[in-house]
């Protein structure tokens, strides 16, 4: 069974926290809200903000900490350096255990930017098959130079990608403490790849992307048609509470998981109908009915684009037909 890389000791581990690794400059201070929201026994969250990263300090994804006697598990490290500072801060306060590992669901710029924090505290890097494509596109050297701008000074010329230290492509359990972290490789769904943590004995699922919760998702250039087999797939047996890429923990795991496959199986539906008779997409996304989605938060921000971006790729799986 894979073992997460134990690196300094509870006994040294305030002198590092103090010294660090002297690779980086110290993140910006960053004053924003962030409570750090206890799930269960083990599991803490912090959750984004509903608008646009430029609205919010690039406060608008979730970070989870898997808190145990041996170390600290974190699943996704925010949108900056600094927010993940904060959010390092916040969980001192609950224990002073080392963290071990980072967990990325995927890599999208709210999740990974804050990596280099967690980095420098000797944290093991996982991330899922897929990522590759992305680190190695112009897109995130491009991304960044772009939330350089506009989220300066919170990401600035020192941030830097970090690559992970490990890929997983398949089921991979870890044991850290009391607790067994069981990764779920998901594939291309959201993102080039995506992976969802379930946290034992909590029985807690830390989704990702591929699940938003109280506000309209972010589609993106994503895979919809593989995403949505994705959910209808997804194991929910026994899972008490779900953290999701964006938006409130849900004490309920269904509800959630059937609020975002019902808002891409209705808008692919609406798409896919569109380009069935060739309807121009203006006329399509008119003509829809998408009064059950239009008072989520981030509705007027993301809806339209979404719903652009699925016709386009529902135009191109026609034609590769």
């Amino acid at each position: 069974m894979p073992q997460p890389r134990i690196r300094p000791s509870l006994f040294c581990w305030p002198l590092l926290a103090v010294l660090g690794t002297g690779t980086a400059a110290e993140p910006v201070p960053i004053d924003i809200d962030m409570p750090l929201r206890k799930v269960s026994e083990h599991v803490y969250y912090v959750a984004g903000a509903p608008g646009t990263a430029t609205e919010n300090k690039g406060f608008i994804s979730n970070a989870a900490a898997i808190v145990t006697k041996d170390g600290i598990a974190i699943v996704d490290a925010l949108g900056s350096p600094s927010l993940a500072q904060r959010f390092l801060d916040e969980l001192r306060k609950v224990s002073a255990a080392p963290i071990t590992t980072v967990i990325v669901t995927h890599y999208h710029a709210d999740h990974i930017y804050g990596l280099q924090v967690f980095e420098d505290q000797g944290a093991e890097i996982i991330a899922p098959d897929g990522v590759q494509e992305y680190l190695d596109s112009p897109n995130a050297e491009e991304r960044l130079e772009e939330r350089r701008l506009s989220l300066d000074p919170w990401v600035n010329d020192d941030t830097r990608l970090v690559r992970p230290d490990r890929i997983i492509d398949a089921a991979t359990e870890l044991t850290l403490g009391e607790v067994t972290i069981d990764i779920r490789y998901l594939g291309p769904a959201h993102s080039d790849g995506d992976l969802a943590v379930l946290v034992r004995p909590d029985n807690v699922l830390i989704s990702g992307d591929i699940i938003f919760e109280g506000r309209v998702p972010f589609t993106g250039s994503a895979d919809t048609g593989r995403w949505l087999e994705v959910l209808e797939s997804l194991d929910q047996t026994g899972v008490e509470a779900l953290i999701p890429g964006h938006g409130p923990a849900a004490r309920k795991p269904a509800e959630a998981v059937a609020r975002t496959l019902d808002y891409l199986k209705y808008t692919r539906e609406q798409m896919a109908a569109a380009v069935e008779e060739m309807t121009p997409f203006a006329d399509a996304y008119d003509a829809a009915d998408w009064s059950r989605f239009e008072k989520l938060p981030a509705f007027d921000a993301a809806h339209r684009r979404n719903a652009y971006g699925i016709y386009l790729s529902l135009e191109q799986e026609m034609l590769d037909e």
